[in-house]
């Protein structure tokens, strides 16, 4: 190592300047490296009495197996010296206060972890955010906190998967017999159809009949009615009140009241009477569905977002932001762009 300026490479990275980076060619200085989602460690790395030393945190390593880990990320003496204290590092937000007696149960751990988290963000989140530590701080809370999520995921997957592959296997055990007779009791229904309709054009006809027939003996019942008044009337002023013509008259009241009750009958006999098949709690009979034919699916969707049909207008909403995402544009519809923190 040369005698000149030993701190220059660190000095010039510091300012944004690097220099060359070779593998096992350390240089003296101070920096920082840490494994995938833990924590920042400081690194110093140093030559004296002709070899390289190094240290990360407060273990001794090797200085060249850490240089290419941590070159890259140069920090002054003055956060070294806050790191090694503890003080943890400005541009990141403070490890939570958990210590290493974490419960063996994963959830457990982990729950104690996110609320030390949770603990030390809301007291964060009370100040706006005014400087860039404040900032990188932010971004790196926000990224532990997605670790935990994701975590929390992984664990939850682990945990329900059995429960999940008992459940298929009981699912798949009891699919058949749960879907095959219900899909032939279907089946035997709409082997029925045919026969049922046919069943009620007959009725239908037979109603027909009937109401005509209905209508016919009300008509004579009503002319029977009519004539027993006239006649009624017409003795009472003709004065006619012997036995014979007492007799006549309860003759024609009976016959109208015989029409009238034949008519009562036949009406009856004209209500609508259902084609049915089986017997009580086995019953089928004709049913009537109502389901749309669309025939025009622009009319038809006009006419639904006049209505503001809320899960037409999801869908469109959906569609819309599909084709603006993959460049496309549509009448009716605009691009809005928001910058949030991602």
């Amino acid at each position: 190592m040369s005698n000149d300026n030993a701190w220059k490479w660190w000095q010039d990275a510091l300012a944004g300047n690097f220099g060359p980076i070779h593998d096992s060619d350390p240089q003296q200085g101070y920096y920082r490296t840490r494994f995938k989602d833990k924590p920042w460690e400081p690194v110093a790395i140093w030559f004296e009495n002709g070899e390289w030393h190094a240290m990360r945190g407060e273990r001794a390593i090797n200085a060249a197996e850490i240089w290419t880990f941590c070159c890259r990320n140069p920090i002054s003496y003055e956060a070294y010296n806050k790191a090694i204290d503890g003080g943890g590092w400005d541009d990141e937000p403070e490890a939570p206060a958990i210590g290493h007696n974490l419960p063996s149960d994963p959830f457990e751990a982990l729950q104690v972890e996110f609320e030390a988290e949770k603990e030390q963000v809301a007291a964060f989140l009370k100040k706006p955010i005014t400087t860039q530590a404040d900032a990188d701080r932010a971004a790196i809370w926000s990224k532990r906190l997605a670790t935990i999520a994701k975590k929390a995921t992984d664990l939850h997957k682990v945990e329900k998967q059995p429960s999940l592959d008992e459940s298929r296997r009981i699912d798949d055990k009891w699919r058949g017999l749960k879907e095959d007779p219900a899909d032939l009791s279907k089946r035997l229904k709409r082997h029925m159809d045919a026969y049922l309709q046919e069943q009620q054009r007959l009725e239908q006809e037979r109603q027909r009949k009937a109401r005509e027939e209905a209508d016919r003996i009300a008509r004579e019942a009503d002319e029977a009615r009519i004539a027993a008044e006239k006649a009624a009337a017409k003795q009472v002023a003709d004065g006619i009140a012997d036995a014979a013509a007492i007799a006549e008259h309860n003759n024609r009241v009976a016959e109208a009241e015989r029409l009238a009750q034949q008519a009562a009958d036949a009406e009856r006999e004209a209500q609508a009477r259902n084609a049915s098949a089986g017997r009580t709690g086995a019953r089928v009979a004709l049913r009537t569905f109502v389901n749309a034919r669309v025939n025009d699916y622009q009319a038809a969707a006009t006419a639904l977002v006049l209505m503001k049909h809320p899960d037409l207008l999801a869908v469109i909403d959906q569609l819309a932001n599909r084709a603006i995402k993959a460049g496309q544009s549509l009448p009716g519809v605009e691009r809005v762009e928001e910058q949030r923190a991602a």
